[in-house]
């Protein structure tokens, strides 16, 4: 399996976690009209920051394993890569989550667009870095 570079995963990271902070400032008060969790607003335990971390450390590592085993090294094609992942990954799983377990369609629009940012930002970094 090819190198996957650590630097590029580390920026996809820090990158993903600065974006989806922007795209949940501008959304927020969206979200806290469509989920309960939102609206509640209690303070959120420090232990979501380095949920969050782990979590968006997973997806670069994983693109970035992707994008080198597809030799994925120029900016449109890891914009491909991102928007390929985001239909096959989040848009499927928020389409079900909307049909099947009548979760709130602007919850899932809002949910699906910041994996939509996060997945095009990651893949994009990492095929110009790596």
């Amino acid at each position: 399996m090819p190198d996957v570079d650590a630097i590029a995963v580390l920026v996809g990271t820090v990158a993903a976690l600065v974006l989806g902070g922007a795209y949940y400032a501008a959304f927020g008060g969206q979200l806290a009209t469509v989920s309960e969790a939102a609206a509640a607003q209690e303070p959120t335990p420090p232990s979501t920051l380095a949920i969050e971390v782990l979590r968006n450390l997973l997806v670069a590592a994983v693109v970035a394993g992707i994008a080198a085993q597809g030799e994925i090294d120029q900016w449109a094609g890891g914009l491909l890569l991102g928007l390929a992942l985001w239909v096959g990954f989040p848009l499927v799983l928020w389409i079900g989550a909307v049909f099947h377990e009548n979760a709130p369609a602007k919850l899932a629009v809002i949910h699906a667009g910041d994996w939509l940012v996060k997945l095009l930002a990651i893949s994009v970094l990492i095929a110009v870095l790596q």
